[in-house]
This record gives C-alpha cells, structure tokens and sequence, in this order.
C-alpha cells in the first residue's frame, strides 16, 4: 500500500505500538498497520529497534514515531470524535480514561500516552454550532459544567 500524501505523525517515547493497538481494539475503522525498524542507531535508541508504527485510527492514517523524551503531546492537537449517543460517548471515554487516561473538561480528556481527545456528542455539536444563540448559549454554559458530557443534560438545557 502506497504511503497517504497526509497523514498525522505522533511521536511517542518508546510505545508507539502500544498506543496503536489500543487505538485498533478502541475506535472503530481503526487497524494497525506496517512496522519499521531503526536501520542504524539514533539519538533515542539502536538500530533494529521499532522505530516507526503506520496506523489507522477512525479512517485517519496516522504514523507513531518512537522518537524518544524529547517532546511532549499538548493539548493544541487532538482527535475530536463524534459520538452518537450517551452509550458510545461512556465506552470511549471510559475506555480513555480507564486505560492509564486522565479526565478534563468540557468532554476532553488524555491517554495514557498524552494524546487528547474530545469526546463530543453530536447532539452538542449541532446544538452549540446551531442557528439558535439562545439554544446555543445554554448547550455551552452547560458543557462548560461538565467533564465526561452528559446528553440528557445538554438535550434540557437546549431546551431550556
């Protein structure tokens, strides 16, 4: 398989592969793909060991780097995913944050390898981005209360 023109490198210290495999059994249309190994020694490891890992998560070609200690994820990158309803928003929340993650606000939160996720209901989605300033403001204020979102809370608040 030819390589995407774009895809998302994340570097990882040492656990590329780890992450991959979490990602693969987590999300769907997920899957883990080819494994490259270092063919010389570099400033975080030898040659022969897992350098590159190429992986899918949601459709999204993506590549982790074992590149060492030197950097670290932000939140000024993460996946946003869509959920539909409150039970496919628990299980991967829960499947985040119960794997080595930690909680935050406003339905994000943090793997165990520092990658950040929004967990966003599509029911908040349309209602913030909707045509309604009034609805929209309530969905928000809402949200802003919550860690892991609740959609029967943003659907009252929507609705006043």
């Amino acid at each position: 398989m030819a390589t995407p023109k774009n895809l998302i490198c994340l570097w990882y210290e040492r656990e590329a592969l780890q992450a991959a495999q979490f990602y693969a059994k987590t999300f769907p249309d997920s899957r883990v793909g080819a494994l490259h190994y270092a063919p010389g020694d570099f400033p975080s490891g030898k040659q022969g060991d897992l350098l590159t890992v190429e992986f899918t998560v949601m459709g999204i070609p993506c590549v982790g780097l074992n590149g060492g200690p030197a950097f670290k994820h932000s939140e000024a990158f993460s996946f946003q995913v869509a959920t539909d309803d409150q039970a496919e928003t628990d299980r991967l929340w829960d499947a985040i944050v119960n794997h080595g993650g930690q909680e935050s606000a406003c339905g994000w939160c943090k793997d165990a390898w520092g990658i950040n996720w929004q967990i966003s209901p599509r029911v908040l989605l349309d209602a913030v981005g909707g045509a309604d300033p009034a609805k929209a403001k309530r969905a928000f204020d809402a949200m802003m209360t919550m860690k892991k979102i609740d959609i029967a809370a943003i659907e009252a608040a929507v609705k006043g």
